[in-house]
């Protein structure tokens, strides 16, 4: 028997989960299978930019929810949700959903459900979230469908949340104090090959039902992992010195200060970092057939596709409270809305105009006042926001992050809007408008804020001197950038 034959004629594929880090290379993969796709979206608008949107059926919807429309005709549901750090009580949701999702698997018909878990030892004294794994994988199998449950542990891609972690802080800091769970041994894989194992689980012929461990040719501890990083890159060796009393708890605050993982989700997954994460005796790389490359070649692999910008998903894709994505329109109505708008005019077009305007974040800065951006960065990092440190791609579209901001509306060559993900009471857009009218290009500039009781006035007041610095010169950059000089600002 071939695991890895291609799928039967008629094959139909739901995945959920398919705007997020995995789901989003997992698509394209699929569809060199020839299996017919359907992807499950919160918001389908995250999507429009994929290069494989016009190959898929995207349908409205949340795995909570009424499902059996999204399930009519499905043969195999992957399962790739999580709502790691979503409030007090993320892993009930987690649990509630992976309940729904079965019953209305089971009901549909479907043959096969391909979820991707957490590695752990179910013996072990687990944390929440490798806990909350093995549960949902427990939930998706209650109806007694067929369940493929691929167990993997730390994942090295560009974008995904453990290898920025790890780049972060071997980047940044030539010397660590480091906690215990350096200690920890754990089996990394690179995300290439989980794509291909999860290929191969969704379209195998035959029944392969149970519970396979994922992870990569090498075992190492969290700290040889980072000395193994620094090798690849090029870095001179990284001095580690362990000190038993930081708590996984105070080293999430440590991480979120350091790396572009807000505090809330650095705290679920430092807390895993305590529990072994080996292959046990089923291993899924066996059972498949498939053959991960070593743990150098997948941090080089994920080096070179950062340094060239070639990062097709990232952590921070996912619909997670955390990041607080948002695509629709905010609703005005009801609410004090306090605003800070400019206008500036120039003589070029509206293409290159809207160009400059699109190149705001990132290693590009904000155009002026980048220092109080970066004060403004750490501030929100020292909070649990995702500070500056996410940047952004080269190419802009709806979902993206973008430093601390994530885009709402993008419209060649009118429009960018962006919404604050940062820590605020309150919620923050800064929007451009760019509009050609005879031989006149206008660009206007609006910074709108909608706070939160008495302490969101009362920050929009403390910060509305900064403003005076930071949006005057963040639009006259804009247009010099566009034209050089002789522009008319108001």
């Amino acid at each position: 028997m071939d695991p890895t034959a291609r799928p039967e004629p008629n094959h139909k594929v739901l995945v959920t989960g398919a705007s997020g880090y995995v789901g989003g290379r997992l698509v394209p993969a699929l569809l060199t299978t020839g299996v017919a796709v359907t992807c499950l979206a919160r918001t389908p608008a995250k999507l429009d930019a994929a290069p494989w949107r016009d190959d898929v059926e995207v349908l409205a919807g949340d795995v909570g929810g009424d499902l059996e429309a999204a399930m009519a005709g499905i043969s195999t549901v992957v399962y790739l949700v999580h709502s790691i750090g979503q409030g007090a009580d993320w892993a009930t949701r987690e649990l509630r959903d992976a309940t729904n999702v079965a019953a209305a698997a089971a009901k549909a018909g479907v043959s096969r459900i391909v979820y991707l878990g957490g590695l752990g030892d179910p013996e072990d004294d687990l944390s929440a979230h490798l806990q909350s794994r093995n549960d949902v994988g427990a939930a998706l199998a209650s109806t007694g469908l067929e369940v493929i449950e691929l167990r993997a542990g730390v994942i090295i891609g560009s974008g995904s949340a453990s290898f920025e972690m790890l780049r972060y802080l071997v980047d940044v800091l030539p010397i660590m104090v480091t906690p215990r769970w350096v200690s920890t041994k754990c089996q990394p894989i690179a995300v290439a090959d989980v794509i291909e194992l999860l290929v191969a689980a969704i379209t195998a012929t035959g029944s392969h039902g149970g519970v396979y461990d994922v992870g990569g040719p090498d075992v190492v501890t969290y700290a040889e992992m980072m000395r193994t990083y620094s090798e690849v890159a090029g870095l001179r060796r990284r001095i580690l010195l362990p000190v038993p009393l930081l708590t996984p708890r105070l080293s999430s605050h440590w991480v979120g200060l350091v790396t572009p993982v807000p505090v809330p989700l650095a705290k679920e997954l430092v807390e895993s970092l305590v529990n072994e994460v080996i292959v046990g005796p089923i291993s899924a790389t066996a059972h498949f057939g498939i053959s991960p490359m070593p743990l150098s070649e997948a941090i080089g692999r994920a080096l070179a596709a950062t340094a060239n910008d070639n990062v097709p998903t990232s952590f921070s894709d996912a619909d997670l409270d955390v990041f607080r994505p948002t695509t629709t329109d905010p609703e005005w109505s009801g609410g004090t809305v306090l605003s800070d708008t400019r206008v500036a005019t120039t003589s070029r077009d509206a293409e290159t105009v809207f160009a400059s305007v699109c190149k705001v974040g990132g290693a590009h800065g904000w155009y002026s006042g980048d220092w109080l951006w970066s004060i403004r960065g750490v501030l929100d990092q020292l909070v649990g926001g995702p500070g500056l440190r996410r940047g952004r791609r080269a190419q802009l579209a709806v979902g993206d992050a973008l430093d601390f901001w994530r885009i709402e509306a993008l419209e060649v060559p009118r429009r960018l809007r962006l919404h604050a993900e940062m820590r605020l009471p309150g919620e923050a857009w800064l929007t451009w408008e760019v509009e050609r009218v005879g031989e006149v290009t206008t660009v206007t500039q609006l910074a709108s804020y909608r706070p939160l009781g008495l302490w969101g006035r009362a920050y929009w007041l403390g910060v509305a001197p900064f403003h005076r610095f930071v949006f005057p010169g963040l639009l006259q950059g804009i247009i010099d950038d566009a034209e050089g000089s002789g522009v008319v600002a108001s």
